[in-house]
């Protein structure tokens, strides 16, 4: 079952040394008492802030360091680059006017990454 994520959600790259949170600039819809993401919320350094290090030989700083480093791989500053948005959205839930992010997904930066929600900020309690 997918969660709805919402600002302090927790993302992970999988070339990313560190997570990190989500920041949702504008608290217009609430889950359910932080403000909730949408697939549009994907801009490098506004949403997505860097995950430490980079260990993909994609990104520019990372491949030069190698090579300046006989091969050894050296991992440099993650500057996140993800032009789309995150993908799927959730079907039947509109934030903003467009699907919510869910727990389940993904967002590609250029260098190679495949960014993940690892804890969507909420935790959805079912009472029976």
């Amino acid at each position: 079952m997918a969660t709805e994520t919402c600002m302090t959600g927790i993302c992970q790259c999988s070339f990313g040394a560190a997570p990190t949170p989500l920041t949702v600039p504008v608290p217009t819809v609430l889950c359910p008492t932080l403000p909730a993401a949408n697939i549009m919320d994907n801009i490098p350094f506004a949403n997505i802030t860097p995950f430490g290090v980079c260990s993909s030989l994609a990104f520019p700083a990372t491949a030069a360091a190698t090579t300046a480093a006989l091969g050894v791989l050296t991992p440099m500053p993650c500057v996140p680059s993800t032009p789309a948005p995150w993908v799927p959205g959730s079907p039947t839930v509109l934030v903003r006017n467009m699907p919510a992010l869910s727990n389940s997904s993904k967002l590609m930066c250029i260098w190679g990454g495949v960014i993940s929600i690892t804890f969507p900020g909420q935790v959805m309690v079912q009472v029976k």
